[in-house]
Parts: C-alpha cells; sequence; structure tokens
C-alpha cells in the first residue's frame, strides 16, 4: 500500500524576478516605472535649478496680479485691474464656446452631407465629395483667416445703417444686424427677475448665476419628463390595445405652456440693438472673430466627420436595406430606423478624435484676434510676466483636461450604443 502526499512548496527566490516568467513581466514594468520617475525627477530639478540660476524660480504667484490688459469677447464680467488667473478664466470659456458651438455644428453638417454623399443623384453626390475634398485638403488655419477676411470685406461697416436712404438694412424686422464688426441680435430681458446668485465672492474664478436661467432649465426638465412619461404611456396602451393614443398635441402642450406661464411671469421680452453714434448698442454682440472661427472649425471638421459617417453607413450589410424596403419602410425611414443606428457603433469611436482635434484646433483663435485661452494665458500674460514654463504647463493641463472630459463624456455614450455580443 502506498500512500499520496503533497509535493513539497518550492520557496520563493530573488533570481525568480529575472528567470521565472511568472514574475518576470512585474519586474520589468516596476523597473521601467522607476527608471521613468528618476527621469522625470531629473528633468524637472535641472529645470528648477536652471531657472534659480536665471533668478526666475519656479512660480504661480503671477497668477494673483493685475492682468492689465482688456478682453474683446466674454461671457462673464472682466476689466483690465483683474488678475491674470480671471483672464485666463475668461478666456478658458471663450475656448469651451466655440468648442460646444463647434462640435455641434459640425456633426449636424458631418452627417448631413455623409448620408448626402451617398445619394443616387448624381450632381448632389459629386458636390458633396468636392465639399469633402476641398475642405480637407486645405490647413484649417487658412480657412480661418478666409472666413474672417470674407467677413471683414464683403459686411457693411455700421455707418452705412446711416441716414434716410441706408446704403444697409437690418435683417429680421430690424432685429438683426450683420456688419464687419460683427453680428447683433436681440438680447433676452426680463421684467420680473429673480436675480443672480454671486459665487466665490470676490475670487479670480467668481462667477453668477442667473436665477432666472435656472428657473426655465428646472420647468423645461420637468415638461420634457412629463412629455416622455405621457409617450410611454401611449407605448403600454398600445402593446395591451393595439391601438395608439394621439399624444403629440398632449406632449407639445406639456413642454410649451409651463414655459411660456414662466416667461409670461418673467416679464420676457427682448432687447434690440440700436445704431447710437458710430456703433450699435445694445443687444447680444458676436463679434467676426468669434463667428470666424466657429464657422471655419466647424466647416472643416465636417468634411472628416462625413467621410466617418459614409464609412459607418457603407459598414452595414446591404441585405439590411433590401429587407427593410420588403418590409414596405421608405428610404428616409430606412436610414433613420436601420442604418443609422447601427453605424452609430462604427461612428462613435472616430469622432470622438475629431470632437479633440476641433477642440485642440481652436487654439488658432488667435490668428484672428480671438481671446481664448491660448490669447489670454499664452498671449499677453506669458508675453507681460515671462513665466513660459508656468503659463505652458497651466495651458497643458488645461487641454488635457478638456480632452480628457471630451473622451470621457463620449466614451460612456459610446458604451451605451455599441453593440453588445455574447
Amino acid at each position: 500500500m502506498t500512500t499520496l502526499t503533497d509535493p513539497p512548496q518550492e520557496s520563493f527566490r530573488l533570481s525568480q524576478l529575472i528567470y521565472d516568467t511568472r514574475y518576470r513581466s512585474m519586474t520589468i514594468q516596476i523597473v521601467a516605472l522607476i527608471g521613468f520617475l528618476l527621469l522625470l525627477g531629473w528633468l524637472f530639478n535641472n529645470t528648477a535649478q536652471n531657472l534659480a540660476d536665471l533668478g526666475k524660480e519656479p512660480s504661480f504667484r503671477f497668477l494673483g496680479e493685475p492682468a492689465g490688459y482688456d478682453i474683446n469677447q466674454r461671457l462673464l464680467e472682466y476689466n483690465s485691474q483683474d488678475t491674470h488667473l480671471r483672464a485666463a478664466f475668461v478666456g478658458l470659456l471663450n475656448t469651451l464656446v466655440v468648442a460646444v458651438l463647434g462640435c455641434i455644428t459640425a456633426t449636424f453638417l458631418g452627417v448631413a452631407i455623409g448620408v448626402l454623399r451617398l445619394s443616387n443623384n448624381w450632381v448632389i453626390s459629386k458636390l458633396m465629395m468636392i465639399y469633402v475634398e476641398t475642405f480637407r485638403n486645405v490647413p484649417v488655419l487658412l480657412w480661418i483667416v478666409f472666413t474672417m477676411a470674407i467677413m471683414i470685406e464683403t459686411m457693411p461697416a455700421p455707418r452705412a445703417f446711416k441716414g434716410d436712404n441706408p446704403a444697409a438694412q437690418m435683417m429680421m424686422n430690424d432685429s438683426v444686424a450683420v456688419t464687419n464688426r460683427g453680428v447683433y441680435i436681440p438680447e433676452p430681458l426680463f421684467s420680473n427677475t429673480l436675480g443672480d446668485v454671486h459665487l466665490f465672492g470676490a475670487a479670480s474664478m467668481r462667477f453668477d448665476v442667473s436665477l432666472d436661467l435656472l428657473a426655465l432649465m428646472l420647468v423645461l426638465g420637468a415638461s420634457l419628463w412629463g412629455a416622455n412619461w405621457f409617450r410611454k404611456r401611449a407605448d403600454k396602451i398600445q402593446e395591451v390595445t393595439g391601438d395608439r393614443p394621439k399624444t403629440w398635441h398632449v406632449r407639445l402642450g406639456l413642454i410649451v405652456v409651463p414655459t411660456a406661464i414662466l416667461l409670461y411671469i418673467l416679464g420676457f421680452h427682448l432687447g434690440y440693438p440700436e445704431l447710437k453714434g458710430f456703433n450699435f448698442k445694445g443687444g447680444t454682440h458676436f463679434r467676426n472673430s468669434l463667428i470666424a472661427l466657429w464657422l471655419a472649425l466647424s466647416l472643416y471638421t465636417a468634411a472628416f466627420i462625413a467621410e466617418i459617417v459614409r464609412a459607418g453607413i457603407l459598414a452595414i450589410d446591404h441585405g439590411q436595406s433590401e429587407a427593410a424596403a420588403a418590409l414596405g419602410l421608405r428610404p428616409k425611414r430606412i436610414m433613420n430606423l436601420v442604418i443609422l443606428p447601427q453605424a452609430l457603433r462604427v461612428i462613435i469611436p472616430p469622432m470622438i478624435s475629431n470632437y479633440l482635434n476641433l477642440t485642440k484646433n481652436s487654439s488658432l483663435a488667435i490668428a484672428v484676434g480671438y481671446m481664448d485661452l491660448t490669447g489670454t494665458l499664452m498671449g499677453i500674460t506669458l508675453n507681460q510676466t515671462g513665466r513660459e514654463l508656468e503659463t505652458v504647463l497651466l495651458t497643458m493641463a488645461i487641454y488635457l483636461l478638456i480632452s480628457l472630459s471630451i473622451s470621457a463624456v463620449m466614451n460612456v455614450y459610446n458604451n451605451s450604443v455599441k453593440m453588445v455580443e455574447r
């Protein structure tokens, strides 16, 4: 009779970190990480020592000093006596405005152009091809400058609106003025305003939150929730009875009526721009630099998005279109209900890269005088303070944070629409 016993456990030896395949990859990674951190530490220490020898010890105290310059296009209250940190904050908001507007516009244009390029109409298809090839093969900086030049040269000056027989006329019932200094549109105002909430006191990062806007967003959000609940209720009725009740008028009323009542209570009215002296006063002013940058970035990025959309649609098997057509669906509904929902799973990942590129390309705004983050922190602040390293590091960190935020949001959306495989 024999007795089976467990083999003796082998004790751990340091040589296993190199010769044992179970530990070798981990050892290499730890050594590489230590080497990278040492190199990074040496670079920082060497840079700090060299700057100290030049009498420029690394410091961010300059952010609390008065900026001494003005910013023409801004969303927040700002004057030249505010700090460099405040100027950078205003510039950052200008960057975000262009990025958000550009991503929205480029998406709509890109999807429409990508679909139209697959049209059976030969003229439309070729026109879309010419658009794509023209825009994506010319540097975006040239498009920005070209758009700005067109707006300055072709739009009338404010003085053209003067006189009994003016050379230029305001549009849309004398409410919108398009000039070579920018576009003036009516400004939303409230007679019975709820006021603002001042956040962060007198700090450089201070900003005001409009209670009127907050109330509108709450009411609109509640209205949309109610309309969605009514739609789901109609779906359940259709599942049980087979008949779907008409809901569009109730859903429209749920959205429009509460919002209209709130606007009436707040005394909503429009403040129209008026020509006073040498320029228009009142209303909301969009400078040419903002419009030129927005249009150029949108049109340029839309060319790339169009190709992504076209590739995504072509990736869907043609048999699905034929099957949908055999069921009696029209081409428009086939595209909206069958092709695009599946193509989104292919389109979204490369679309994220184009959103990031549009945001980073907005740093070219200084070419047309738009004061974004590059124009404030990396432009005038850098020149005034001489803090090259600090301003560059700060700008790099901000752009990195913006890009990672966009990527995170789009990845969450991509995970919600991607195909789930068993």
